[in-house]
């Protein structure tokens, strides 16, 4: 991708509908190969107890690690979200953050696998943290991955 696409990738994903509405802020670093994402406790955005609405809280880690390995394995690979599931682990309030990264040794070990003709499906965490660096929650990911001229495994 070129560098006036990541730069729109992350303006976009700054003013996408869901995001706003969350008060989600995504940063990235230049190459795309991690994304700092945050998110303010707004009035818009708790629960009824007043700290951060879960599908708020998951929103904020929607398509990282999907993004990172579109970017990073190129355009020859289908990369799908898969499943995901969160584990909340206390009340978030004021900002809370998340940090995505694959390591490039991780995305080499993906490519290999799906260039010997079949599906790969890694498994990645993250933890949601608050500013303190209080645990908030855990987001785990199951992407899909395959070369686009592998034949799909049914």
């Amino acid at each position: 991708m070129a560098l006036f696409d990541r730069r729109w990738l992350i303006r976009l994903l700054n003013i996408y509908p869901p995001y706003v509405g969350a008060g989600v802020r995504v940063r990235s670093s230049p190459d795309l190969r991690t994304f700092d994402v945050r998110m303010k406790l707004r009035w818009w955005n708790r629960n009824y107890v007043g700290t951060h609405f879960g599908g708020s809280l998951y929103s904020l880690c929607d398509p990282f690690f999907m993004l990172l390995l579109i970017e990073q394995l190129g355009r020859n690979y289908i990369v799908w979200d898969k499943a995901a599931t969160i584990r909340f682990r206390r009340p978030g309030k004021g900002t809370v953050h998340a940090t995505f990264h694959i390591p490039p040794e991780k995305v080499e070990e993906i490519r290999a696998a799906a260039d010997r003709g079949g599906k790969v499906e890694p498994l990645f965490t993250v933890e949601v943290k608050d500013d303190r660096g209080n645990l908030v929650a855990e987001v785990e990911k199951l992407l899909y991955v395959r070369r686009k001229d592998a034949n799909p495994i049914p």
